[in-house]
């Protein structure tokens, strides 16, 4: 193994806002033009190489990971060595340009497999939660910061929470917020085999685009929602991107399949009346991981989690272990660990 490779796991950042005036709502951040986009990314690290959008919200595929801009809501997930938490001073700059104030922020993450190559602020999660007390205004007084354990020392998740007093509802289109739920799986040690698609062969003449739905197609993430538009990126020599899009639900998908060090990722928002049996059994099949996390995270501890257990345990993988913990504004995380039957624990 490599002493050092790139480091497949991903910070993930959510920013909400709101603003007095109904009109804002309607384009609200996706006012934000794309060279101030870049600005921010810049401060990142990372740059735009792909983008779609539909009458909901606009997703960016980055060179590392993803974008999704709302009226209302910024999702930034990156990767490798991004400088992510650099992005919440300039996007909230140019949020408060067009009346909108910031009320919850959301940072989560799990266990870099590099934790010695990244660099300030995301050096340790103290240094993290240490950066995003002293950068977010101080109207988002309910604050947490929490790393939920599994029965692997080297495998946590770290979330950090943060909510203003006054409760803001954006609500979805036609569903409660009582039913939507967030998932992000992170999965290692993938199927050799499987890994091997996500690589491109040498001159073979195509783009970062159509390599990207030729392996779409090839590895069947197309039929994990069958109604999603899917913007995909296929990086060379290996690595892949997609964002897709179901109406105003997104879903994403990141792979490093280097032997060693092979990373995937799958994360989407949905209803707990969604199929999420059909999802999971597509999303193992698709990588067979050797150790998988999923985290969950929901307004109220849902029996709908139980089912991701049911979903996975068939295919081979055993739950190792199940974390949960309670957040402001009533924000509930659950996060399980799972290994292949074949591995001794």
């Amino acid at each position: 193994m490599a002493v050092s490779g790139f480091e497949g796991f991903e910070k993930r950042l959510e920013l909400n806002f709101f603003g007095d005036d109904p009109i804002i709502f309607q384009l609200g951040l996706r006012k934000i033009g794309f060279e101030s986009i870049q600005q921010v990314l810049e401060a990142v690290q990372c740059t735009v190489v792909s983008a779609v959008g539909n009458s909901y919200f606009d997703a960016y595929v980055l060179s590392e990971s993803s974008l999704f801009v709302y009226p209302t809501k910024i999702i930034i997930k990156t990767c490798g060595t991004t400088q992510l938490l650099k992005s919440i001073l300039p996007l909230i700059h140019y949020a408060n340009h067009l009346g909108l104030t910031l009320c919850s922020c959301r940072y989560t993450r799990g266990s870099f497999i590099f934790p010695n190559s990244q660099p300030f602020p995301h050096t340790s999660f103290n240094d993290e939660v240490t950066f995003l007390e002293d950068t977010i205004p101080s109207n988002l007084c309910h604050r947490k910061a929490s790393i939920m354990p599994s029965k692997s020392s080297s495998h946590s998740w770290h979330v950090f929470t943060a909510h203003s007093s006054i409760t803001h509802h954006n609500h979805s289109h036609n569903h409660s917020d009582s039913d939507i739920f967030t998932m992000e799986i992170c999965m290692t040690e993938l199927d050799l085999g499987l890994a091997r698609k996500f690589f491109r062969r040498p001159g073979d003449g195509k783009t970062g685009d159509s390599a990207g739905k030729e392996m779409t197609e090839l590895t069947g993430i197309n039929e994990i929602n069958p109604n999603a538009l899917i913007c995909d990126f296929a990086f060379d020599p290996c690595g892949y991107s997609m964002n897709g899009m179901d109406n105003d639900w997104y879903s994403t998908i990141h792979v490093t399949p280097e032997d060693g060090f092979s990373y995937a990722s799958f994360e989407c928002v949905g209803s707990v009346n969604d199929n999420i049996v059909h999802v999971l059994r597509k999303v193992v099949q698709i990588f067979r991981p050797g150790t998988m996390s999923i985290s969950t995270t929901c307004s109220g501890y849902n029996n709908e989690m139980l089912k991701m257990v049911k979903a996975v345990e068939p295919l081979g993988l055993k739950c190792r272990s199940r974390a949960v913990d309670q957040f402001p504004a009533g924000e509930t995380v659950v996060f399980q660990t799972f290994t292949a039957r074949r591995r001794s624990v």
